[in-house]
Order: C-alpha cells, then structure tokens, then sequence
C-alpha cells in the first residue's frame, strides 16, 4: 500500500515537472521530490520504478521511469546486495520480454533493452552466461522480440565504443574481457538474426503482408545496428567466420537495407591490422574489399562517367567509394600480392576519379593523394626515379616489395588520366562562361557540401599533380604542355577570346606545379638521364618558344601570359640560353599595355603592367644566377623607361625589387652598387627639407598633404621600396647583421649607410600621424581626414569573423605575401584614398624600424634615440587598441630582441616605460568594465555607427584579447633565453635559496646581462610588467595567461636567486594569491597544471624565506594546520616535481572545498543517440526539460 501511494505521488511529480504550464513554484518542488527519491533508499527507488514502467501509466511517466532505474543501475549498483541486484536483473529481463508488444512505442522498448544491457555491464559475463539461453528463446518468438533482443545486444558494447570516464581500467578490460569471449554466442545469433528476418520480410512483401514485413524489417535494420556496435573493435576473423561479412555483403544488394550495410564496411575497411594477427585477417580484409570492389564494378559500369544516375543511387556509391578509399588507405597490402586484384582496384579508384559528380571525384581524390605521397616520398628517399617501369627494376633494393609493385601500377595510361582530370577540375563552376561550361563534369561550385573551400581543393588537385610530375616527369611536362598548346589554339580561333578565361588562368598554376617539381633546384633534376633531359628541354622549350609568340594584346591576357612565364624561371634555371628572350618579352608586353594614370577604364591594363613587373620578381628569385647576366640590361631598360615617363612609381618600385633579388645572387660588392644604384635617387627627394617642413612639421601640414594625392603617393612608395630594400638585403627572415658577417667577413651590411637619411623623415612621418588621434588635433580635422581615421569596413568584418577576408580585387599578392593595391592610385573616395596611405604607411614605416633594429649596433648606435622614443611614443595613451598591438608587434619586440644590453637603458627604459604604464592601466581598465559589466571599453570603435550592438561588443572584445595577448607574447619575449643568459637553472637556485640573503646576489647583478632582471631592477617597468602579470591572473582568457605563466616563470626564478626582499614579498603574496585566484576561472583548466607548478614553485622555493605561501594557504576555506603540515611532510619525502605538482594539486582542491573550476573533473556526458533510420513515436514527451535531460534515450540518460 505504501509502495503505491509513493509510486502515485512520484508520477504525479513527473506529470507536473514536464507540464509546462504549471507555476515555477509547483515545478520546482516537484523536481525537488523526485530528487529525493532518487537519492533515498535505493530498494523503494527500484521498487517505485518497476511500479511506474507499467502499462497502468501513461507513456511520459514510464519513459522517466526507465531512466530513474537505468540511474540506480549506473551509479548506485553498489548499494543492492548480490541477492537483490540477481532479483532486480531478472525482473528486469522479464520486463523486456512483457514490453515485446506491437502496441508499445518504440522508444519505452529502447529503454527496456537498454536496461538490460546496463545491468549485464554492471555484472559482468557470469550473468550474461546466465541470460543467454532465455535471451536466445526471446528472439525466436517473433519479429518484435527478435528486434528486442538486438538492441539489447546494440547496448552492451557502449562501453567499448563510447569513451565513459565512469567506466575506467580494470573495468573497461573486463567488460572487453567478456564480451570477447561471448563473440561466439552474439555473432552467431546476429547472424542468424540477420538472415531469418531478412528472408521473412522479402517472403511477406511478396504476400502483401505489409505490416508483418515492417516488423520483419525493423528486426533487420536493428540486427545491422547491433552488429555495427561490434564492427569498430571485434576481431576482424571472427566477423568473417560467423557470416557477418558475408551477411552485410549481401545486404549490399537490397535497396532498403544497403545504407545501413555501408555503415558496417565503412566501420571495417579502415581496421589497421594487428601486430599479432595472422593471416585470417588479411583473408578477411582481403573478402570485404572483393565485396565493395564487385559492387563498385556495377555502378561504374552502369554509370560510365555520366550523370544520370539517381539522389540514392549516387548516395549508395558515395558510401562504397569511402569504403573502397579507407581499404586502399590502411590494408592495400592485403591484396597487392594479387597483380590482377591490385590492378583491377587502381584502375576502379580511376574510375571514381574521373567521375562526372564531384563527390565520387573528391573521395578518390583522397585516395590517390595519400597513396602518391606514400609511394613517392618513400621512393624519394630511398633514392628511386620511376622514369619508366623498367626503371624500378634496377638498383632497388631499398624499397620493399610492395611499395615498388603498386608503384609500378601507376604506369604512363594512370598518371595521363589523373593529369587530364585534375586539370579539367581546377576549374570552379562560378567562374567559368556559360557557354565553356562542361555538359556532363560537376564542377566545384560554392553549393557543394564539403568541409574545405575551393582553394583547399584545388591545393589537393595541385599537390596530386606534384607527386605525379614526380613520379612521371615526361607524362607531366607532355601532358601540360599539350593542355596549353590546346588552349593557345582555342583561345586564337575564338571571336571573344576571354571566354576561356577561366581554363587559362587555372593551368598556369598546373604548369606552375609541374616545372617547380621537376626542376626543383634540389639536384632531382640531374639525376635523370640525358635522353629524359634532353626531352624535358625540348618540350619546355617549344612551349615557352609558342608563348613568346603569341601576340596577345588584351589585359587579361597579357597578365596571364605573364603568369605563364614567370611559371617557367625554374626551367630557365637550368637553361638560361632562353631568359633573354624572356626578359625582352616581358618588356615587350609591358610596352604594349596603356600607361594612363587616372581612367578607371584602364583599371585592367594597370593591373596588368603590374603583373607584368611583378613577374620579374618571380622569375628572378626561381632562375637564381641565371638572370644575373641580364641584370644591367634590365636596369638600363628602367632607366629609359622612366626617362620618358611611361613607368610608374609602383612599377619601378617592382622592377627595383627584381633587381635587388638578381643582386642577391651576386658577390656583396655587386649588391651594395645596386642597392646605391637604386636608393640615390631617392634619398635625393627624402632628405630635402622643404618637403619635411612643409608637411611634417604640424597636424596641418600633414592634412595638406592628404589633400595632394600625387605627392602622397609618391612618398607611400619611397618608404614601401624602403621595405622591400630591407626585406631583400637579408633582413626580411630574422637574419641580424651578425649573421651576415659570418658571410661576407668584414664587408657592412649593404643597408647600414642608408639607415642615416632614411630614418629621421621616416620618424616625422609616422609621429605626424600618431598626433592625429590627440583629441585636440582631432577636432580640428577636416571631416575625410576623421573618416579615414575610422576602422575600415573590411577590418570590421574581419574582426566579426563573418568570412574569410579576400584580397581586395585590385589588389596583387607578390611572392613575398605583400599586397599592392592598384585601387590606391585610382578614383576612390577621398576618405578610402587617406585611409589606405595611412594604413600603408603604418605598416611599412613600423616593418622597417623593426627590420632596422635588426641590424644591432649598427642601428642603435647611429639612431638617435630621443627622436626615435618621441615619434613612437609621444602619443600612445591617444593610440587605438590595433595600433599599439601592430606597433609592439612589428618594432617594440625586435627592438628588444636586438638592443645591445649596455643601450637597454638608453633605449628600453625611456621607451618600454610610458607603453607598459599605458597598457597597464588600458587593459586593467577594459577588462575590469568587461567582466564586471559585460562591456568592453576600447578607443578602436569610436565614431562607428554599428547597426548591431552585438557587433560592436564582439568587435570590442576581439580588439581587448588581440592587445591582450600581443602585450603578454611581449612580456614572453623579456623571458627568451638569449635575452637571460646570466639567469641561473633552477636546480642551482634551489641550492642557492637555503642560503642567507646576505649570501645571495644583489637584484642588479642580474640587471645588465638579463633581460627580466633588467626590467625588474627598474621599477618604473617592474610596477606595470607585475601589475599586468597579476591582473592577467583574473582575465578569461587562456591563450594569454599560458604566456604570463611563463614569464612568471623566470620572474620567480629572480626572486629565488636574489635577495631583493620586495621582490620576495611580491612574489610569495600577490603572485602567489592571484595564481590560486586564476585557478577558480574554468577558462584556466587548459593551463591548470602550469599553474599548479608555479604554486609548486613558490612554496617549494621560498616558504623557507617568507611566510606569506602558509598564511595564504591557511586562510583557504577547507584546510587545517594538520593538513598543511601533512603537505609539507609530503613534499619532503619526494624530489620529484612531477609528485610535488601533484601534492601541491591535491591539496589547492582540498582546502578550496573542490571550488577551483580550472581543477575540476571535467567529466564527458555520453549519450546514445537512437541508430533507428525509420521515424518513431516518442509519445508526448516535451522535447527538453530539466527532468529528461535533453530527451535522452538509453543508458546515458541519467537524472
């Protein structure tokens, strides 16, 4: 009688939990007693709930009723004696069988067989063993129970398949243990399952007995789930000796059950064979191929590269295709020992490849680039050139067997069709002219359901084509040479030649693929023999012959063509005979494009004389020395060009750059001539003082200066070629000045005499431009010159992330990443037109400072400093968010990397001190108002009239954690180690912090040969660096805090190594505390054990020197002396910093009460998803409530 009112109360707490439109009041207690009942007495609670699954109750209160005993089965087992947990599985296996019902829902006999599998996990296999007679005669009562028996045996693995941090070591063995060894009962029922219902279901369709076949068929689909839950990690022979592989093979013949059969070889055809395995696996592996490869056979045959195939027929193939990719992937060596086989397999993978629908196309594009890159890069190393199959026959012994026969495969007829293939594809559908488009090919469109974009395909498509020119380096050039010849043609007979633009433009960069891998300039060139040479040349030679022929006047192709030769400098490499004709062409064509400055309809001919230029860039760096003959040619040809006024600035900017790049080539003295040759010029126009007073010397002038866009635009290039001139001369990938002496002895850097006249007017500019955002030069402005000095739309949805940022269309990305926009000289917006220069020379002015302090003391000692702090700093509290992290970015960091340490005072204190003082208070400032008000306060939005507040906080945000990060990454730089060469290891500290500190190092010892110590010494930087360090503690944002930790690091080693008593202080209270306080943000447990350690640190190292680590830890909420007492004996008893982190962890979550988040279990919920393919009923269940947990059905449904 008691059982049952508690059962009636419990359902009617359930009824009203669920109910929606009962009061928050009622919900909540109801939620509240149903919480006492599944904590209570753990017998009233099974016995409540066998009461509730019932048919007497509604189907919402049973499906909770399941999940209350699935709770009590998973984590309260325990607390049922052996006698009653016997009696509650059997009642539960009962339950199972009364429920095998038509009328029941579907999803209460899920939870009924999920049950029964929970509670077989729990015991183990002595009552599997138990079950397994009665759960056999169960399914062979009928369809129902048979489909009954196969979910339960779908669950019982979950385990296994499902990582589950409940279910740990011993258990997870066991559990694996058991189910090994019931593999020969289970297989052999599913089997059996299998094929008695899939008989009955095909017999009473035939009948017409449709309802019977349903249930036939839902026994099926439920036997091909179950028997996938064991697909992932059974032994693959035993799969293949009970029937499965041939079951599921079979069912690949059935139109409604062949998906779910694809499933089971999707899950097989990737199992990597066993080190221990016999070769039943490779006879089992071996089947499943033969399977998919027959069924491969006929869709290829019956499709034959056309496109006429139905939605379920290509979804069939897509799932075999995957298949067959992941067998070719893991286990080809199964069947290479077969030639027919083997052969057959290569050439169905050919066939997908060149399939007419994308997605066929793409899944063996996987194949064939996993499969070349192995097969090539292995023969690579091993010394092998495959020029032809006869080829792999001699001196091979260093490669295996297997390698060189599938090698061996991929003959001339292979590769000639990839190649063909890959280059039709290269094209994206949205590109191409409707009347060029293919009839039958899919191509890439921007509809295609992938997980990468175009570019990332046609990378793949380009990195193919790369293996096989290296592979077959005669089919390659051949193949791409006749694909081009073709083109030319095409292109010369059609009315309206830029129709086949697309094609055009596409195989320059398979030609750009083809040449660069052959000759690669790694000496694989001259490992091939003179006829293979002799071959290569011929071929290159008359297409370069065709392309320096071809009169092509239209701007798009003239920049085209420039792509293909500039495609060809690694060949010119090798034959430097043809650069002359190459280089006079190029001038031809650069002749022959309009030189119009400001007509918009020009815009292609501008872009394409740019290319044209650029195009020296590329050959020069790709043909190396050969160039160098043509170098003062090329120079005289500027010098003319720009005598009669037909180049512009930006071109010979360009040609100067290809220049400097030949010169790099020469000997030093040949580069400082060029470098003289190129920079007199203009040094000549910098350094005049007119230009300086006129425009640098106030707000205003610089405001006139906006107003005449020619010389603006002038001075944008003098200081972009300024740039380039120090990229070039060797600086541009951290190469320092003492590098360069170890290559060119006593000769100077060809960059240090320029320094001089280049950086004073360099400085003026840049501080001009920093005053503009002082508010009493702001409000002064005229309103373009305010406008310009607003984020630009492109930088605002950047920051959003709401695509990926595109080169603007005008504009050119050279060799070197750099960009030139060709819209900067062209009608644009006053405001665009101001803001584009700013940006330019922001960006370039701070790359050369960087790249100038580089140079050592060859800059710092020639710079003013005074006039170098002023132009940087003057303004920094005016500077927005990206300003400064561009500026610390590209000049603060090398500027202390390269400062010699007896200038850091001269230099770093004066410049680090108004910057970190102003960061400091910046940071704490915006990051105070984010976490306490939820807003960001940065100076970067100002004037932006967002038409989304959301926006604004997420582009606020953005901004705050850019800076934030890009100041912590600095404080990381004071901690490299070439900057702390005097700092002492921590095991010598260790030794040293048991002395006196009268014993110990005065703080200033450490001052001039470290860069932490220096910075500590002067406490004008100390009191930011630390505040900036302490606080960071307190930010969410880990990326950063990882960076702080470091340098904390070595912060810490200081105070160990010195006696410096406020330093101590410093550490062992404020660091000390505010570590403990970062461990309480979950936005920390990435970087929870780096914080562990720093505590580990501390107290290990200085609670002998300073009370502050006890006291700090005594004052936590949930620890006694004893405890910590404890701690300490543990810490004594150990050496190993492993074990101390893991002491000094347990005892942080014990005397917080288990509060830090950055500690805590983060444990994974699991949830089994319904495998069902057919809709089903879930009664009335509400999609989500705090009682179902997200509607959850199965064993991971926990209340």
């Amino acid at each position: 009688m008691e059982e049952g009112l508690i059962a009636s109360n419990v359902a009617q707490a359930i009824v009203t939990a669920l109910d929606w439109t009962s009061s928050p009041d009622a919900r909540a207690a109801a939620h509240s007693f149903l919480e006492t009942i599944k904590t209570g007495d753990a017998r009233v609670l099974a016995n409540t709930s066998f009461l509730l699954v019932k048919r007497d109750w509604s189907s919402e209160i049973r499906l909770q009723a399941f999940k209350m005993l699935q709770h009590l089965v998973r984590l309260r087992w325990d607390q049922l004696n052996p006698e009653e947990r016997r009696k509650f599985a059997n009642v539960a296996a009962d339950l199972m069988s009364d429920i095998a019902n038509p009328c029941e829902e579907w999803a209460l006999k899920s939870q009924a067989a999920a049950l029964v599998a929970e509670i077989v996990r729990r015991e183990g296999p002595s009552l599997w063993q138990e079950l397994l007679p009665s759960i056999i005669t169960l399914s062979s009562a009928g369809p129902i129970q048979a489909e009954l028996v196969s979910m339960m045996l779908r669950w019982l693995p979950e385990d296994v398949t499902v990582h589950n941090e409940d279910l740990e070591g011993d258990r997870r063995r066991l559990l694996l243990r058991g189910l090994t060894q019931s593999l020969p009962e289970i297989l052999p029922l599913l089997y059996t399952l299998l094929e008695r219902h899939y008989g009955a279901a095909v017999m009473e369709a035939g009948r017409q007995q449709m309802d019977i076949a349903k249930q036939h068929a839902g026994t099926v689909t439920a036997a091909v789930h179950a028997i996938n839950a064991y697909a992932e990690w059974a032994p693959l022979p035993d799969l293949a000796k009970y029937g499965i592989i041939h079951g599921c093979g079979f069912l690949l013949t059935s139109p409604d059950f062949r998906l779910l059969a694809c499933e089971f070889f999707k899950l097989v055809s990737p199992r990597k064979r066993p080190v221990d395995a016999s070769s039943d696996f490779e006879s089992a592996m071996r089947n499943v191929l033969e399977i998919i490869m027959n069924v491969a056979d006929g869709f290829l045959q019956k499709t034959s590269y056309s496109s006429s195939s139905d939605e379920s027929e290509l979804e069939f193939a897509e799932y075999i295709c995957e298949s067959l990719v992941s067998v070719g992937s893991t286990n080809l060596q199964c069947i290479v020992a077969d030639n027919t086989v083997l052969s057959f397999y290569l050439q169905q993978m050919l066939g997908f490849f060149q399939h007419s629908k994308l997605a066929l196309h793409h899944q063996s594009l996987l194949f064939w680039l996993a499969l070349m890159r192995d097969l090539v890069l292995k023969s690579k190393i091993a010394g092998i050139r495959d020029i032809s199959a006869d080829d792999l026959n001699l001196g091979t012994g260093q490669v295996d067997n297997e390698k060189r026969k599938i090698l061996s495969l991929v003959n001339d007829d292979i590769c000639s069709y990839i190649l063909d293939t890959s280059f039709q594809r290269m094209l994206k559908k949205e590109k191409v002219h409707p009347e060029m488009k293919p009839t039958t090919m899919e191509l890439w469109s921007d509809d295609f359901d992938s997980k990468i974009g175009f570019s990332q395909y046609r990378s793949r498509l380009l990195e193919l084509i790369r293996f096989i020119a290296t592979h077959k380096p005669l089919v390659a050039a051949s193949k791409v040479s006749e694909t081009i010849t073709e083109i030319i043609k095409s292109v010369s007979l059609e009315l309206v030649p830029t129709k086949d633009l697309a094609k055009i433009e596409s195989m320059h960069l398979a030609l750009e693929n083809v040449v660069s891998t052959i000759f690669d300039g790694s000496n694989e060139y001259c490992k091939y023999s003179t006829e293979v040479q002799l071959s290569l040349h011929r071929m290159f030679e008359g297409l370069l012959q065709q392309l320096i022929s071809l009169k092509w006047t239209e701007p798009i192709l003239v920049e085209v063509l420039g792509h293909y030769l500039d495609a060809l400098g690694p060949f010119l490499r090798y034959y430097p005979d043809a650069v002359g004709s190459v280089i006079n062409k190029l001038f031809e064509l650069l002749g022959a494009l309009p030189f119009m400055v400001k007509d918009p309809s020009t815009s292609t001919a501008r872009r394409a004389r740019l290319q044209i230029c650029t195009s020296f860039i590329r050959i020069a760096k790709a043909a190396s020395e050969s160039l160098l003959p043509h170098m003062k040619g090329i120079a005289s040809t500027m010098t003319y060009l720009q005598q009669k006024g037909v180049l512009m600035r930006a071109e010979q900017n360009i040609l100067g750059e290809a220049v400097l790049v030949m010169a790099s080539s020469a000997g030093v003295q040949e580069q400082q001539e060029v470098f003289h040759w190129l920079l007199e010029p203009l040094r000549k126009q910098w350094i005049q003082p007119e230009w300086q007073e006129t425009y640098l010397s106030d707000p205003t002038g610089l405001v006139r200066l906006c107003s005449e866009t020619q010389f603006m635009w002038s001075i944008f290039h003098t200081v972009t070629f300024f740039e380039k001139a120090l990229k070039r001369s060797g600086l541009g990938k951290g190469r320092s000045l003492e590098n360069y002496s170890k290559t060119s002895s006593d000769v100077a850097h060809p960059m240090v005499s320029h320094l001089t006249w280049m950086l004073p007017p360099l400085l003026k500019l840049l501080r001009a431009i920093h005053s503009l955002w002082s508010p009493s030069v702001t409000q002064a402005l005229p309103g373009e010159v305010k406008a310009a000095m607003i984020m630009s739309d492109v930088e605002r949805t950047s920051l959003l992330g709401e695509r990926n940022q595109k080169s603007h269309k005008g504009a050119l990305t050279f060799t070197d990443g750099s960009q030139f926009d060709i819209s900067k000289e062209t009608s644009e917006p006053i405001e665009t037109d101001i803001r584009n220069w700013m940006r330019g020379i922001r960006d370039s002015g701070y790359s050369i400072l960087g790249l100038s302090a580089t140079l050592g003391d060859s800059f710092f000692r020639c710079i003013d400093p005074h006039s170098f702090i002023i132009a940087l700093i003057e303004n920094i509290q005016h500077m927005e968010f990206r300003h400064i992290k561009q500026l610390v970015h590209s000049v603060l960091v090398p500027l202390v990397k390269f400062c010699p340490s007896d200038l850091w005072v001269t230099w770093l204190e004066r410049l680090l001190h108004p910057l970190l003082h102003h960061v400091c208070q910046a940071l704490s400032f915006s990051w105070s108002s984010l976490l306490r008000e939820g807003i960001t306060k940065v100076p970067d939005l100002h004037g932006i009239l967002a038409g989304s507040d959301l926006k604004v906080e997420v582009m606020e945000e953005k901004l705050l954690r850019d800076l934030t990060r890009e100041i912590c990454s600095f404080l990381l730089v004071f901690a490299a180690p070439d900057l702390n060469p005097a700092l002492p290891s921590l095991e010598q500290a260790a030794q040293i912090s048991h002395m006196d500190d009268s014993s110990m190092r005065d703080l200033n010892m450490f001052a001039c040969n470290s860069m932490v110590g220096f910075v500590l010494n002067n406490k004008s930087l100390a009191v930011p660096v630390l505040k900036i360090c302490v606080d960071a503690f307190g930010w969410t944002d880990s990326d950063s805090m990882g960076k702080v930790t470091s340098f904390c690091g070595l912060v810490i080693l200081v105070a160990v190594s010195t006696n410096n008593v406020e330093l101590r202080e410093f550490v062992c209270r404020d660091l000390f505390s505010a570590v403990i306080q970062g461990l309480t943000l979950e936005s920390n447990a990435i970087i929870s054990a780096d914080l562990v350690n720093v505590c580990r640190e501390i107290f290990v190292y200085l609670s002998n020197r300073d009370p502050s680590p006890r006291q700090i830890l005594l004052s936590l909420p949930s620890i006694t002396l004893h405890d910590l007492l404890a701690f300490e004996e543990a810490l004594l008893k150990t050496g190993s910093p492993k074990e101390q982190k893991q002491h000094m962890r347990s005892l942080l979550i014990m005397a917080t009460g288990n509060k830090l988040k950055a500690l805590a279990a983060q444990k994974s919920v699991n949830g089994i998803t319904n495998f069902t393919m057919r809709p089903r009923n879930l009664g009335t269940v509400p999609e989500s409530s705090s009682l179902d947990e997200g509607d959850a059905i199965g064993l991971a449904a926990i209340i």
